[in-house]
């Protein structure tokens, strides 16, 4: 019996290529379990700084550590076979310099097995994209609404408002994709903006908050699946899990206190 072939992973460079075809398909997972679900529908699988608040309760991105990312990485590759895996750099770990961003995202890669990295900004970490790429670290990036800027943006703002504001987006579009960056993610973005933007540069642009021109979608798994009370705007719930667990949790409280579980099947004779 010949031995099965390994399922080969979806690379940067095949995401790259997907720019003006079929509709990339992407979701953020944070665990193995999860990340096993949405590998058999997603081509890549963002590990995002969004743990932060999902998972552990903080008020923004900022308090992620590289050690945490590393961590959730590991688990996301481990729970999947054919996705390409993305993994953020934390607010901290790039923006001082682009040979501590390589030191940091290299060892991101190492030893998490991902397949890229992502960071925020345009213009301003331009050169930093460049020396990554340069140096075989596939690197996706971020403009528009970047939240870990939100104190210097004031909040969680929608990017575009006015057209005025356009022409900043636009260079740091071109800025990423000039120095090497394989994808472009734009967040909280007015739709024309997004449309306009997507056209405008050869690599696929991934909309969350953004315009359905994109190239690919992305939306944060427990915001889609009702797990997050009061989800954003740009959010279609397409399960309500939330109220499912807490049903579930209170049948298993009640039959506790009632002393109905474990009943005679869950025991042992």
């Amino acid at each position: 019996m010949s031995a099965q072939k390994p399922v080969r992973r979806i690379t940067a460079p095949q995401i790259t290529r997907r720019k003006g075809g079929d509709p990339i398909v992407s979701l953020t997972s944070y665990h193995a379990h999860t990340a096993a679900i949405v590998d058999k529908y997603a081509d890549f699988i963002l590990v995002g700084d969004s743990l932060g608040m999902v998972m552990h309760g903080m008020e923004s991105t900022v308090g992620v550590s590289l050690d945490l990312m590393i961590m959730h990485g590991k688990a996301v590759v481990r729970g999947t076979r054919q996705a390409l895996v993305v993994v953020d750099m934390p607010f901290g770990t790039y923006e001082e310099s682009p040979s501590e961003a390589f030191r940091n995202a290299a060892r991101v890669m190492k030893e998490t097995q991902c397949g890229a990295v992502k960071l925020e900004g345009g213009v301003r970490m331009a050169e930093t994209i460049r020396f990554l790429s340069e140096r075989g670290i596939p690197v996706m990036a971020h403009i528009g609404l970047t939240p870990q800027s939100v104190h210097v943006m004031g909040g969680f703002k929608t990017q575009g408002r006015q057209q005025d504001d356009w022409e900043q987006h636009f260079e740091d579009a071109r800025a990423v994709t000039e120095a090497g960056a394989f994808a472009l993610v734009l967040e909280g973005m007015v739709e024309p903006l997004a449309s306009q933007v997507t056209k405008s540069i050869p690599i696929p642009t991934i909309g969350i908050g953004a315009s359905a021109t994109c190239d690919g979608q992305i939306l944060v798994l427990e915001d889609m699946l009702g797990l997050n009370p009061t989800p954003p705007k740009f959010v279609k719930v397409y399960g309500n899990l939330g109220g499912q667990i807490e049903a579930a949790v209170k049948a298993y409280s009640d039959e506790v206190k009632e002393r109905s579980f474990p009943g005679e099947e869950q025991v042992y004779r």
